[in-house]
């Protein structure tokens, strides 16, 4: 089962009590206090690892606590350690005060262990008492007691390219044609109700990660249909592939606004991300027929159609538009970084696609670095 937001409360372990203790033992007269100290309260660590990628091991665990320290015994034995907490979470896990909702923790690394609540300190022996006004002391400290938060945590998927388009434009079957990733594919609306993750080869050695949310529709940014409960797994994406189906009842310029629209209301960062736009289901239709349709397209929303793909020799009986031999150069922050008609079923220019998103992602990412 697909989780990506839980609440859950976290408590560390108390601190076991100091122990009041006097060494008695045959021809040991006034042997003095032997109390010794209380072991410490475990802590609870956050551990981030790659083979898991959702939070359904945390479904239904309303409240975890760490194990308490043993008090301490006589003949200066030290209580054992309450065992520690490890809660095992996915790269992109953030971790959110349920109540201030304050981001407490932002894990994205691989590998990475965060001390989140430390356990209750464990309490001193009477031993550590003894002095010379008071040789028999009676006292010992109790133990600290442990941390207890209430928190939320919400996952976002680390991608390098999201998909974003209505229902049934063909994403899921994209992402299946490019990627290792074998999402549901069916011929209705909202086949999609988890989003999908998969790693896209290019060549022998490169690969980027593409991620695939449920469709956006009018709406989708103030709670219709199922995008504003997935928008947030393309929060991390670093460029943006927009799919705007030809044969579609919907004009392709409303769709390629509409989505934009949904984009900026969700989040104005996201909203400024580099994108690009893929024409889908264009097996449908002659290259003529199609040619026609992207021409009005390309004109609707501003573009020119004198920008042909060389590099990739995309498919020249198709209008494509953006293509650049030297990649990372201007890129453009308003406009589309490129527009391309693919058909996932005849493998029209998926191979394009596959190459030039790795191009483009090395792009941003070089854009990144220089900013």
């Amino acid at each position: 089962m697909f989780v990506d937001s839980v609440d859950i409360m976290l408590s560390s372990g108390k601190g076991g009590a100091g122990c009041v203790s006097f060494w008695t033992e045959k021809f040991v007269v006034k042997g003095g206090p032997d109390g010794g100290d209380g072991g410490k309260g475990g802590n609870i660590y956050f551990v981030v690892d790659n083979n898991t990628d959702t939070l359904s091991a945390l479904r239904g665990r309303k409240h975890i606590r760490a194990e308490n320290g043993r008090p301490g015994e006589g003949r200066k034995r030290y209580g054992r350690k309450g065992k520690s907490v490890d809660i095992v979470v996915p790269p992109g896990t953030q971790v959110i005060d349920a109540l201030t909702g304050e981001i407490l923790y932002d894990l994205v690394e691989e590998g990475e262990r965060v001390l989140f609540l430390e356990g209750g300190k464990g309490g001193l022996g009477n031993m550590h008492f003894k002095n010379a006004s008071n040789q028999r002391p009676t006292y010992a400290q109790p133990g600290l007691p442990g941390v207890t938060k209430e928190i939320r945590l919400e996952m976002k998927m680390i991608a390098d390219v999201g998909l974003v388009g209505y229902p049934s434009v063909g994403k899921s079957t994209l992402i299946s044609t490019i990627s290792n990733a074998k999402p549901k594919v069916a011929s209705y609306e909202f086949t999609t109700l988890t989003p999908n993750l998969g790693v896209v080869n290019v060549g022998e050695y490169d690969s980027f990660m593409m991620a695939d949310i449920p469709g956006i529709i009018e709406g989708a940014s103030d709670g219709r249909g199922l995008g504003l409960e997935f928008l947030k797994h393309i929060e991390r994406t670093k460029t943006l592939l927009l799919l705007v189906d030809a044969a579609n009842y919907r004009e392709m310029k409303y769709q390629y606004e509409t989505l934009l629209v949904e984009l900026q209301r969700y989040s104005d960062e996201l909203a400024r991300r580099p994108f690009a736009v893929a024409i889908t289901k264009c097996d449908t239709f002659q290259a003529e027929e199609l040619n026609v349709l992207v021409e009005q397209f390309l004109e609707d929303i501003g573009l020119s159609s004198n920008k042909i793909l060389q590099k990739f020799k995309a498919n020249k009986e198709y209008i494509s538009y953006g293509f650049e031999e030297d990649f990372g150069v201007d890129l453009p922050k308003e406009k589309p970084l490129f527009v391309l008609p693919i058909s996932s079923v005849s493998q029209l220019n998926t191979e394009t696609l596959r190459y030039t998103l790795k191009n483009y992602v090395i792009a941003v990412n070089n854009d990144e670095k220089e900013a």
